[in-house]
């Protein structure tokens, strides 16, 4: 693969810096950078595209590193001086390897329905982390998408990918850019599980979520942080749940994150318990 050398702080890695800051650049070039081991090789697993690869050539890279860089195609590489390979890297010990990565459309054939779909929708994320976290949940217990909807936080911000601890690269994750989208999502997935239900979340005192029957077709709608679900999606909501909490319990609600693998779980218990049953 053809290699460019990078001195100082010029256009190209200005623009490393962008991918890894600036939002709006990001979506600009279609690319975000991706560091660290697990999730570069999630994301070369699962068949993302990768543009470019970003190291030091002032240091010897490990096996895994020089392995990477020799057997995946790009479209140019980057060999910075260690003084700008720390600048760009978010990690107290600097990583030897950095991928810039090409997003994926938002498509919703990008979710690949199993025949008793397990499905989210995240309604206006506010928080990093709770976002990535959220994503783990859903790769963790089978969960076959997540949609986000309306101005939140950015899918392809760096502590999202860290957070997710490579499950972002795994998991369908959807941008929705209007109601409309997810509503078109919901009609099609009507007509080919009538039976689904969607499933909105709340903290205030509503159907326990253990009460529910969630062995059939779900899609669980979870609210923002701060204001839970908006109007819209109350409206479309078949039910709305919540998770008990204790009697004596000074906490009013979950974190969101906490709350949603908790509903996650119970879906995946119920299924289970089911399926059980049949042997």
């Amino acid at each position: 693969m053809p290699t460019q050398k990078i001195y100082s702080n010029n256009a190209t890695y200005q623009k490393f810096e962008v991918l890894k800051t600036n939002r709006n650049k990001r979506y600009k070039y279609s690319e975000f950078l991706v560091e660290g081991v697990r999730n570069i090789n999630e994301a070369i697993k699962n068949g993302w595209t990768i543009c470019s690869f970003i190291y030091t050539f002032e240091t010897k890279l490990s096996d895994w590193a020089r392995n990477i860089i020799s057997d995946i195609k790009t479209e140019m590489n980057y060999e910075l001086t260690m003084d700008l390979m720390k600048k760009i890297s978010s990690k107290e010990d600097t990583s030897e390897l950095l991928a810039v990565v090409k997003m994926r459309k938002d498509t919703t054939s990008e979710i690949k329905l199993s025949a008793n779909p397990l499905l989210a929708i995240f309604d206006r994320p506010s928080n990093k982390g709770n976002l990535g976290t959220l994503i783990r949940s859903c790769d963790s217990l089978g969960v076959e998408g997540l949609i986000i909807t309306g101005h939140g936080v950015d899918l392809y911000d760096p502590d999202v990918i860290s957070s997710s601890m490579g499950s972002f690269f795994k998991v369908p994750v959807l941008r929705a850019s209007s109601n409309e989208f997810v509503d078109v999502f919901i009609e099609q997935l009507r007509s080919n599980f009538p039976d689904v239900h969607l499933i909105g979340t709340t903290a205030h005192s509503e159907k326990a979520i253990y009460e529910l029957d969630l062995t059939g077709p779900v899609v669980f709608m979870i609210g923002n942080e701060t204001d839970g679900l908006c109007y819209h999606y109350k409206e479309i909501s078949d039910i709305m749940t919540t998770i008990p909490m204790a009697e004596n319990s000074s906490a009013s609600s979950f974190n969101v994150a906490c709350a949603s693998t908790v509903m996650f779980y119970e879906a995946v218990r119920q299924r289970s318990f089911v399926e059980n049953r049949k042997l």
